[in-house]
């Protein structure tokens, strides 16, 4: 079983930078791939971004391609989501998953329900 902890939300205006971290408890962290999802009040959660065990694929969502950048610590039981330019339609609360799935080092999926684990989630918020 894995546990993850978010960290590193906040309050930022518009044009700022925010890093993101999670922590994952457990020997098995680096063989899950990790994702980043967010959910805005009101509205379904939406992909972010997500990191392969290996780190050799990364995909992003549309709405955050060439803003945040994802990346993993394996050694650390850590992933990073780091949010440039950041917009007030940024706003939400962002959640970080692992996924076991076939294991395959190039697996990193998009969709929620590929997901096994998923932290409690932390709160940003972009100013206008």
């Amino acid at each position: 079983q894995v546990q993850l902890v978010e960290s590193g939300g906040g309050l930022v205006q518009a044009g700022g930078s925010l890093r993101l971290s999670c922590a994952g408890s457990g020997r098995t962290f680096s063989s899950y791939a990790m994702g980043w999802f967010r959910q805005a009040p009101g509205k379904e959660r939406e992909f972010v971004a997500a990191i392969a065990w290996s780190g050799g694929r990364i995909n992003y969502g549309d709405s955050v391609k060439g803003r945040f950048t994802i990346s993993r610590d394996n050694a650390k039981n850590t992933v990073y989501l780091q949010m440039n330019s950041l917009k007030p339609e940024d706003t939400a609360v962002y959640y970080c998953a692992a996924a076991r799935g076939d294991g395959g080092s190039n697996y990193s999926p998009r969709g929620g329900n590929e997901y096994d684990y998923w932290g409690r989630g932390t709160q940003v918020t972009v100013s206008s």
